[in-house]
C-alpha cells in the first residue's frame, strides 16, 4: 500500500485528490496539510512514501517544504503540483529534490500513475511541461556540451539525450531498437556516472550542460 500525504492550502482540492487516491485500491492517504510547515512536520511524523505537494501555499511554500523534506531522513519523495503558468518556482523545487511535477488539472489516471512511479523510486517527467519550464528558467542559449559528459559512452550519451526529452524507458527502447532491460541498464549507468539522483535531475542537467537545448524537437 502506497502511503500518501496531501499538501495543499485549498480544502476542496485536498478532498478531490483524497477521493482519487483512496479509490485506487493500492494507495492510502495518511494525512492532509494546509501549508509547507505542516507538511514538513507531518512527513516527519507520519513517514509517507509520497508527498503530493502544492507549489504555492501560505507561510512556508512548497519549494521550501520540499527542500526540508528531501534534506531529512524520512525517505519520502515529493511530487509537485502546479498550475504551471502561474508558478515560477517549479524549477527551484526540482533542484530542491522534488521527484517530479504534475499540472493540477491532470487526469486522475495520470495522477495515480505518477504517484506509483515516484513511490517506486523513479521520477515523473512530463515532456511538454518540462520543455516549457526549462525554456523559461534555462533559456535557449545553451552552451556547448560539457566535458563532464565525456565519462559517458556514445550509447549512454544517446540515451541521456532521450531522457532529457522526457521519453520513458519503453519509448527509448523502441526508438533505439533495444530491449527495455538494456535501456534500464544504460539509464542506471548514466545516473551513476553523472552523480544524478533520478530522471528529473537528469533532464535539468542535460539542459544545463548543453547536451540539448530548449525548443529541441
Amino acid at each position: 500500500m502506497i502511503r500518501v500525504l496531501i499538501a495543499d492550502d485549498q480544502t476542496l482540492v485536498r478532498t478531490g485528490f483524497r477521493m482519487i487516491l483512496e479509490n485506487s485500491g493500492d494507495m492510502r492517504v495518511v494525512g492532509e496539510a494546509g501549508d509547507g510547515a505542516e507538511a514538513t512536520a507531518m512527513t516527519r511524523d507520519l513517514r509517507p512514501d509520497v508527498v503530493l505537494m502544492d507549489v504555492r501555499m501560505p507561510e512556508v511554500d512548497g519549494v521550501e517544504a520540499t527542500r526540508r523534506i528531501c534534506a531529512g531522513d524520512t525517505g519520502a519523495r515529493v511530487l509537485m503540483l502546479t498550475t504551471f503558468d502561474l508558478d515560477e518556482y517549479v524549477y527551484a523545487a526540482i533542484q530542491a529534490g522534488a521527484s517530479g511535477f504534475l499540472l493540477k488539472d491532470t487526469l486522475a489516471a495520470d495522477l495515480l500513475s505518477a504517484v506509483r512511479v515516484v513511490a517506486r523510486g523513479d521520477a515523473c517527467v512530463a515532456p511538454s511541461v518540462t520543455r516549457r519550464l526549462l525554456e523559461r528558467h534555462i533559456g535557449t542559449g545553451a552552451p556547448p556540451p560539457s566535458e563532464a559528459l565525456d565519462v559517458l559512452t556514445e550509447r549512454e550519451r544517446e540515451v541521456f539525450g532521450l531522457i532529457a526529452r522526457g521519453l520513458s524507458n519503453n519509448e527509448i527502447a523502441t526508438h533505439l531498437f533495444l530491449s527495455e532491460g538494456t535501456v534500464k541498464t544504460h539509464v542506471s549507468r548514466v545516473l551513476a556516472k553523472l552523480g544524478l539522483r533520478d530522471r528529473v535531475q537528469a533532464v535539468v542537467h542535460a539542459y544545463e550542460c548543453g547536451l540539448v537545448r530548449a525548443g529541441t524537437p
